[in-house]
């Protein structure tokens, strides 16, 4: 997975949790997640791109960007990278990503000179309706009333995706991808500041529950007060599950059944996931949307993502701005990329979801 030549590959994993099934437009209206300010970062304290010659890691934590690199100077191929990269993510970054989400991978074959994309992002229930995020008397719930509990919760694709992208793309020993995020979980890791300061947002939703407050409540705090490492043995029981029985593990025995359980019964909000829907789930190769963009070919998932596109669309109404010669300093550019981008999420929130149920006019679109 890499960048070459006339090719731009926009890759990217969209983790999460276990995602709401139906909300999107609920969520367009909640405010997006802060980011850490960046500290002693060279590149960006100089405002310059970073460059490298063979190979490049971008993720949202040190430690998982790290943790590929370590993979890739073993000899491992990018996609070995990608999927130690989500499990530390996973450990380090879990009000973002998670093994409980859903992803979408694209790979780049530069011998082959073929981009494959793969959606594993999580699906609804089988007894999911309209109605599911409606209260008694047919009136939308509140966004949080929705997502935080149980009915929220869709079929996790994450780690089926993980397993298929090794399949496709893999050189290393499955079994070996896992041991320093176990290692990570086991000894711990240092709490970053994204992390404390998203917990302590989320502190009255997580206190809910009893592990959830078992562990970001009660255990991040004492590693914060005190400096030292976070561990999660839990996290690194589960990884040791899928290391020995692959992402099988995850859909079906003890994990499945612990995973309905603590969904169907979740207090107050419980869901209606099923080990069926677990089972019948399948990661699915899908077409990538590409548009050419000023000599170079920009790829993006297709949907039911609406990342390639709303990118194509931005792109496309940029084409005619001689965006090269605008100062990164103006306000006129900035004026051109906000109203694109505008034009561009109307669309998203008009026309754009599951593509496996509702007609997608993709073309028109670009």
């Amino acid at each position: 997975m890499a960048c070459f030549k006339r090719w731009i590959i926009a890759a990217a994993f969209g983790l999460a949790f276990a995602g709401p099934v139906h909300a999107q437009e609920a969520t367009d209206t909640v405010a997006p997640e802060a980011a850490t300010p960046a500290l002693h970062l060279r590149a960006v304290d100089a405002r310059q791109p970073v460059r490298a010659k063979n190979w490049i890691i971008a993720a949202a934590n040190p430690l998982a960007a790290e943790a590929g690199a370590q993979i890739l100077r073993r000899g491992g191929s990018a996609a070995d990278a990608a999927i130690v990269v989500q499990l530390v993510l996973g450990l380090v970054e879990p009000q973002s990503s998670g093994l409980g989400g859903g992803a979408f991978a694209l790979y780049w074959d530069q011998a082959a000179q073929k981009l494959t994309t793969f959606d594993g992002r999580e699906t609804a229930p089988r007894a999911a309706t309209p109605t599911l995020f409606q209260d008694d008397n047919g009136a939308p719930l509140k966004f949080f009333d929705a997502v935080i509990g149980g009915r929220s919760v869709g079929v996790p694709g994450t780690p089926m995706l993980l397993s298929k992208l090794h399949s496709h793309a893999g050189k290393l020993a499955w079994a070996e991808l896992f041991e320093t995020p176990i290692r990570m979980a086991e000894g711990g890791f240092a709490v970053s500041p994204r992390l404390a300061s998203s917990v302590a947002a989320s502190a009255d939703s997580l206190s809910r529950f009893a592990a959830t407050r078992s562990y970001f409540i009660t255990a991040l705090a004492q590693a914060v007060a005190t400096g030292k490492p976070l561990k999660n043995p839990a996290y690194a029981q589960t990884l040791r599950a899928l290391r020995d029985g692959g992402a099988a593990a995850f859909y079906s025995g003890p994990i499945a059944e612990d995973i309905i359980a603590t969904v169907q019964n979740a207090p107050g909000n419980p869901g209606v996931l099923t080990l069926a829907d677990l089972a019948a789930y399948r990661v699915r190769i899908r077409p990538p949307v590409c548009v050419a963009y000023r000599g170079h070919d920009v790829c993006g998932m297709g949907p039911p993502s609406s990342g390639g596109l709303t990118i194509g669309q931005i792109l496309g109404l940029l084409t005619p701005f001689d965006m090269a010669g605008q100062s990164p300093d103006d306000a006129q550019t900035w004026r051109l990329i906000g109203d694109a981008s505008r034009l561009a999420f109307a669309d998203r929130g008009r026309y754009m979801a599951d593509s496996d149920f509702v007609p997608m006019p993709t073309t028109g679109l670009l």
